[in-house]
């Protein structure tokens, strides 16, 4: 299909060799539980797509970074999730990087060592409990000398076996003694972190999507991102811009699963030139308006009008996704899914989208007052 090929040929410039390697493996072995693909997105340059160049990285913009998640997903959806939580974490952390004394010695390091070392960071944000907004912290935080002691529970936490760093919202006392948010960032081999089995279902099985505990985990004030009296308001923006990444990259992939399933019907030639068009037209849509989103923030959309963007776009593709798919594996038909269960587990690993937080009924009220001119609060 000539929209993917346009994709994969972007993940090529970036990643070249990662869609070659990931066809090499069946749809079966790239996605089963101790997959090679995220050792392969290692492999082929996958952390350093949206660290800065001055940092080593490729610095993709976020209309080129959603079409690799459409290319990564069209391969891997269990990947694409994976690979959206390193992202999106690269993207938030990042952004501070520019400004001079935002960061400590400490966390520059760690920025540094990213791409040249192959560091895989996963979130220990709140993404992943029900109902709850990926924004708050998910992890408690006690004062400790020299630092901090964490303890929480992510899970599921992709990444959770390939992790060189941990990123984790916490609350943390400010300068008046009231909470604030902050974000740690936490080795991986850190004592007191442990990963436990979690993931059940076959779908996704690839993303490593387990349990991260953490007892007691010591963390040093210099791996500690906090706001500061200068940028009162620069962890709230950041937090925003972390979740315009997330939204955009995560629904990015699994547009790109659907639109492995529609390439399917349409090399098989599987029902009229009118079924066929019509299932073009709905997978198409569906990253057409995610693409717009991400055009929008590169043209300098920001804060609310921002958020609002991605997630109305977020949305739109969930419905017209869960729409093409159905379609895709009926055109298929049975004797497919008789004879490989491939197509099946392809529809079925879109389904989780609609699982990712903020979900509709959690984010509707607070949409319509934004549609009607309110400030745009998402509790």
């Amino acid at each position: 299909m000539r929209s993917l090929d346009s994709a994969r040929e972007v993940c090529e410039r970036f990643h070249p060799g990662l869609v070659k390697a990931l066809g090499e493996l069946t749809f079966a072995e790239r996605e089963a539980p101790g997959s090679p693909v995220i050792d392969l997105f290692r492999e082929h340059g996958g952390v350093g797509l949206l660290v800065p160049t001055e940092h080593g990285g490729h610095g993709a913009d976020p209309v080129q970074a959603v079409r690799v998640m459409r290319a990564i997903g069209s391969m891997s959806p269990s990947l694409a999730a994976a690979a959206t939580m390193h992202h999106f974490t690269a993207a938030t952390l990042y952004a501070l990087a520019p400004t001079e004394g935002r960061l400590t010695g400490a966390q520059i390091d760690v920025l540094k060592s990213v791409v040249p070392d192959r560091k895989i960071m996963a979130s220990g944000w709140a993404e992943g409990r029900t109902e709850q907004n990926i924004l708050m912290p998910a992890v408690t935080a006690v004062a400790a000398p020299g630092g901090y002691t964490l303890s929480g529970t992510k899970k599921p936490c992709s990444l959770s076996k390939s992790m060189d760093y941990l990123t984790a919202s916490i609350a943390v006392p400010g300068p008046t003694g009231e909470p604030e948010l902050a974000m740690a960032i936490i080795p991986a081999d850190s004592p007191g972190i442990s990963v436990h089995p979690f993931w059940g279902n076959d779908v996704l099985a690839a993303a490593e999507s387990d349990e991260v505990r953490l007892e007691n985990v010591f963390v040093p004030e210099d791996l500690i991102i906090r706001t500061t009296e200068e940028d009162p308001e620069r962890m709230e923006a950041l937090q925003l811009a972390g979740f315009v990444w997330f939204e955009l990259l995560i629904s990015s992939g699994y547009a790109g699963a659907a639109a492995a399933l529609v390439e399917k019907v349409l090399q098989r030639r599987r029902g009229s030139a009118t079924d066929q068009i019509q299932l073009v037209v709905k997978v198409e849509s569906a990253f057409a308006v995610l693409e717009g989103a991400a055009r929008a923030v590169l043209d300098g959309v920001d804060g609310e009008e921002a958020v609002a963007a991605a997630l109305v776009a977020r949305f739109a593709a969930q419905q017209a996704i869960a729409e093409s798919t159905a379609t895709a594996l009926e055109l298929l038909g049975g004797l497919d899914f008789i004879t490989s269960s491939d197509s099946a587990r392809l529809a079925s690993g879109v389904r989780p989208l609609a699982f990712h937080p903020p979900s509709r009924a959690s984010v509707a009220e607070a949409l319509i007052a934004y549609c009607a001119g309110d400030a745009l609060v998402l509790a």
